[in-house]
């Protein structure tokens, strides 16, 4: 796998930021849319009577030797004034507005699509039902950490693995098939026996067993079967199966000429078991089985690989 450098883990503290950054044996996982105005009515005015002819007056002519007596005249017939009713004012309808104002038809009822509730689990969930989902996950010896009701990365990795053990879609999210898995409580067998490490490379999962017994079982990812070149050399990354012994355990973040190995367990020259921050479903590494770092810290913690184990890796 390379030259590597040792840091011893009291320098851990200050090395450990360089697990976010990079990948351990192989590339990283690149892992709520005018009215109208009617018109006034119009009124005629009533027409004005004619004016009245006033009577003519008497003209009396005197006379020097007798008093002639004035001729009776007919006074002048005044034409009486025409009686002229006053027209009648005309009452005239009000003009019917232009347009008829209709009444505003009541809002049709939109038909609304009915949600479903999603049923299913997945990273970022919290509540009873991941808490339940852990527990389950963890009875059958998925390793998780601590069951807390939250679907964090760990829960993930133990639902891949799962998923794995089952042979359906590895996707991380717990939806009918995974819980029908779950339910009929689904786990590998040991395929060697005895006590150690087993690597299954077609369903990429490592088992830890002790006395023939499957106590844990880890999404791990091993090598993806591309060509790489080290040191001028082409090679496949490719993970040798076989049975090995553990012998070489690094208690630190490890620098190799292909990235970056967080405690590792070397078993077969420069293959080991080892931390990343990087553990995707599928292989994806130079050759290493890669755990999270957090399994691999289980692993130191348990002594479940010590100098000296037995690690069988087959397909």
């Amino acid at each position: 796998m390379g030259t590597r450098t040792t840091v011893r883990w009291g320098a851990w503290a200050a090395s450990a930021v360089l697990i976010a950054v990079l990948g351990g044996c192989g590339s990283p996982l690149t892992g709520a849319p005018a009215d109208t105005a009617a018109a006034a009515p119009t009124r005629s005015s009533p027409v004005a009577p004619p004016t009245s002819t006033s009577p003519t007056t008497p003209t009396t002519s005197p006379s020097t030797t007798q008093t002639t007596p004035p001729p009776t005249s007919a006074p002048a017939t005044s034409t009486p004034p025409a009686t002229s009713s006053p027209t009648a004012p005309a009452t005239s309808s009000p003009t019917a507005p232009a347009t008829t104002p209709t009444q505003p038809e009541p809002p049709t009822a939109t038909p609304t699509q009915t949600v479903k509730p999603r049923t299913d689990l997945r990273y970022g969930d919290r509540g009873e039902r991941v808490l339940r989902l852990q527990q389950r996950l963890s009875d059958l010896g998925y390793w998780l950490g601590k069951p807390d009701g939250h679907f964090g990365g760990l829960t993930q990795q133990a639902v891949f693995a799962l998923q794995k053990a089952a042979g359906i879609t590895r996707d991380g999210i717990v939806g009918p098939r995974t819980m029908a898995a779950l339910d009929a409580g689904i786990r590998p067998a040991s395929r060697v026996g005895g006590t150690g490490v087993e690597i299954d490379l077609d369903r990429q999962l490592l088992l830890i067993v002790r006395g023939g017994s499957v106590v844990r079982i880890l999404n791990t990812s091993t090598g993806n079967g591309e060509r790489y070149v080290s040191r001028g050399t082409e090679k496949t990354a490719r993970t040798p199966t076989g049975t090995f012994r553990v012998y070489r355990m690094v208690d630190a973040l490890e620098e190799g000429e292909l990235g970056t190995l967080y405690r590792p367990a070397y078993y077969d020259r420069g293959f080991a078991v080892h931390g990343s921050p990087s553990v995707p479903p599928w292989p994806a590494s130079h050759g290493c089985a890669r755990v999270t770092n957090a399994a691999m810290d289980s692993i130191w913690a348990n002594g479940f690989m010590t100098v000296g184990t037995t690690v069988s890796v087959y397909r």
